[in-house]
């Protein structure tokens, strides 16, 4: 009976939102029947009621020579990706409050999220320019005397690593960074003028005011971070990677996308996926209820 007076109260609400729950049933819930292929060996055509396989899909998996290899790289470069583009908005967020010229704070703020709405094809051609062996930077380091020949940056997976962690840094932390900005800009203004008139300086504020203030605000977005720790990246890693640098490159979505979709080994490759989502689920979980327990604070 709670329930249905909750309803009567917030019906308005609920019929704006009929668009939106109905658009997610339909495209994001009613696909998921498609996940029972993961325990099949589907062909396209047949029935997906048939030709079960258990666990054998997940078990091929693990048991792939490549294996080792593409789960080191899907970690590594989310683990970089988690350790500097996680902190890196927090800190663009701060020295941004920071700046009291109005004009000058708009045009860095525009200038750091406009790369995210810059396609990867893009950004790609960007650092083939760059990076290329006739590119700018070698042009310029051959000039200078640095160097006696191009360096392969694109060529030589051990650059691989820096260039798609500098790359993803690029193209996010600007847009992150206004989330941060707005719990900012909700910090209440007293606390400020309450801790300068107790002698804290402007280190003194972020660090005693303006962090605590946004403290729920970053641990929810890291509890959603940890959900995608195996999403490493899929059109970077096509549009920059090459048979030479795929020791380094290879991770779960373009394994997938290789081995599950080009080559028709749907059941397969849907089986990885579920795998990689599951983990993710399991890591929001367990984050949660260990952010819920120390910190009072999280999504559900």
């Amino acid at each position: 009976m709670n329930y249905l007076r909750r309803f009567s109260r917030e019906r308005q609400i609920w019929l704006l939102s009929l668009p939106i729950i109905l658009w997610v049933l339909l495209f994001a819930y009613f696909p998921m029947y498609g996940l029972i292929i993961a325990f099949q060996n589907y062909i396209p055509g047949q029935t997906l009621f048939g030709n079960w396989v258990g666990f054998d899909n997940f078990i091929r998996f693990f048991q792939e020579p490549d294996f080792w290899m593409i789960m080191r790289n899907t970690i590594v470069i989310s683990l970089l990706n988690l350790c500097i583009g996680f902190p890196a908005p927090i800190i663009l967020a701060l020295l941004l409050n920071e700046v009291k010229n109005r004009a000058f704070k708009k045009t860095i703020q525009s200038l750091s999220y406009i790369p995210y709405f810059i396609s990867w094809v893009v950004v790609a051609s960007i650092l083939f320019t760059l990076l290329g062996s006739d590119g700018i930077i070698n042009d310029l380091l051959q000039r200078l005397g640095f160097i006696q020949e191009p360096i392969l940056f694109l060529g030589e997976g051990k650059y691989f690593w820096a260039i798609i962690t500098s790359g993803n840094l690029w193209k996010e932390i600007g847009f992150s960074s206004i989330i941060y900005l707005s719990a900012i800009a909700g910090i209440d203004r007293e606390q400020y003028e309450a801790g300068r008139v107790d002698g804290l300086g402007r280190f003194g504020l972020i660090w005693h005011i303006t962090l605590p203030g946004i403290r729920a605000t970053i641990v929810l977005l890291f509890i959603l971070a940890l959900g995608g720790i195996l999403n490493a990246g899929f059109e970077q890693q096509l549009l920059l990677g090459s048979p030479t640098t795929r020791d380094y490159h290879e991770v779960i979505d373009t394994y997938v996308y290789r081995f599950g979709v080009q080559l028709g080994n749907y059941s397969y490759g849907t089986a990885v996926g579920l795998m990689k989502s599951l983990i993710g689920l399991t890591l929001v979980v367990l984050a949660n209820r260990l952010s819920k327990r120390l910190m009072q604070t999280s999504i559900f």
